[in-house]
């Protein structure tokens, strides 16, 4: 009877020590917490008193967060860059942008999303920094610390050029410069803003279409010349507004088309009476980061 009794206490502990290495192995495993990153808000009137800001391009990229020692997606997910890559980067933390070039979204989205990307692939990529997130003075003051001391440190690091207008109208000839360059337009951020996480009214997205995102309920099936291909997507956006997304998709997504229950991105030009997007069309497929 002693026997048995130790023989089963032994294979509770076991078990015990089993369910604790599981446990910690999960805690382990679990995702970081989402980097507290300041967002910003779109522009719904003409802006207004524009000298009171800095202009920047709006880069096409996917938003990085480095805390000082690695490097993180805005979901929280860490981003696998090489270690030569962020070698000279700072000890605090820094929030901007990967990025390799205008109209690159789809490449460098697709490099940090692998596991091990090669080290060509991350050569082409830049971390565009515009902003320092533990430091509590205003934007401007922010902006030039962060021109003086990572200027030049490394070759895969820049700080996004900041500049001041006085008018709308020159402000809308530098966006209208943009889009014709191929870039997605302006972001303007207020000089005296301090660095708080959250939805900002102080950093205003300027461009010249508007962008959201909707799930795909259902495929139409093409005619015509996308006759045996996808005709367009029937989507439902946040708003529970059901449309459909005919154009802006390549021959290629229209042969393989993005899931039912996909997340995708569109454009559109503003809201019709009966609140759906006007002139909607297919932007991109939205990768979790």
């Amino acid at each position: 009877m002693m026997i048995r009794m130790i023989q089963f206490l032994c294979i509770s502990l076991s078990f015990s020590l089993y369910i604790a290495n599981i446990a910690i192995a999960d805690v382990g495993n679990m995702p970081p917490t989402k980097p507290l990153i300041q967002l910003a808000t779109t522009a719904s009137s003409p802006i207004s008193n524009v000298s009171d800001y800095l202009i920047s391009e709006k880069l096409d990229g996917v938003r990085g967060y480095w805390d000082g020692k690695n490097l993180y997606s805005r979901s929280g997910r860490i981003i696998a860059a090489p270690d030569w890559f962020v070698q000279h980067f700072p000890k605090y933390p820094l929030d901007g942008e990967l990025w390799i070039k205008r109209g690159a979204f789809e490449q460098v989205s697709a490099i940090i999303r692998k596991t091990k990307a090669t080290d060509t692939e991350w050569s082409r990529v830049l971390f565009m920094v515009f902003d320092l997130p533990t430091e509590t003075t205003p934007f401007a003051s922010r902006y030039k610390k962060a021109e003086n001391e990572l200027t030049g440190v490394s070759a895969y690091l820049q700080v996004i050029k900041q500049y001041s207008l006085t008018t709308t109208g020159v402000l809308d000839a530098d966006l209208q410069a943009i889009i014709e360059l191929g870039g997605e337009g302006l972001m303007l951020h207020k000089k005296t803003a301090f660095y708080q996480a959250g939805r900002s009214q102080d950093i205003v997205k300027l461009k010249p279409f508007y962008d959201a995102e909707a799930v795909v309920i259902a495929h139409n099936e093409g005619k015509g010349k996308f006759s045996g291909m996808l005709g367009a997507l029937v989507v439902e956006n946040q708003d529970g507004k059901v449309f459909k997304l005919g154009s802006g998709l390549s021959n290629e997504q229209r042969l393989n088309p993005p899931k039912v229950g996909s997340l995708v991105t569109y454009k559109y030009y503003g809201l019709t009476q009966k609140g759906t997007p006007r002139f909607a069309s297919f932007l991109r497929v939205r990768t979790a980061q």
